[in-house]
């Protein structure tokens, strides 16, 4: 089982550890400390995490960034990546693309997930990514592709 696997299922059951996981995958990755991202789900072939709407994330109108939404995305996929891949193997984003569908005025929840069958097509992995506002609206949707190889 894949070490961002076992912390998660370690830390969750904890009281606020969520938070302590969080809190950790941004030290392990420091760039996506600028979205504050908090994890609500990692399994196999799925990762969801909140973006809470601060100050922090907006743009100049007042909704949550489009790079904002692309790092919740990336880090969704990164912790469904980790927690999907075999231990023989590593993953590397090779391109992401993305369509904003509408105003992210709440909160957003970031989704990744993968089918089994995404990752017989390995070296190229598609996962599929979704951002949802509070109130259900899918605010952004897309495709991150994984280059997938065995470990040398």
């Amino acid at each position: 089982m894949a070490r961002v696997l076992t912390l998660w299922k370690t830390t969750s059951r904890l009281p606020f550890g969520q938070r302590v996981f969080s809190a950790a995958f941004g030290w392990r990755a420091p760039y996506f400390r600028s979205i504050r991202p908090r994890f609500t789900e990692i399994r196999p072939h799925r990762a969801a995490l909140l973006i809470k709407d601060r100050r922090r994330v907006r743009n100049h109108i007042g909704t949550v960034h489009a790079i904002a939404l692309c790092n919740g995305l990336e880090a969704a996929m990164g912790a469904l990546a980790e927690a999907t891949i075999l231990p023989t193997q590593r993953w590397i984003p090779k391109g992401m693309e993305v369509r904003y569908t509408a105003k992210a005025d709440s909160d957003v929840l970031c989704i990744a997930e993968t089918d089994p069958e995404d990752w017989a097509g390995a070296p190229d992995v598609p996962v599929r990514v979704t951002g949802v506002r509070r109130d259900g609206t899918v605010v952004v949707v897309g495709t991150i592709r994984l280059w997938v190889t065995n470990r040398p």
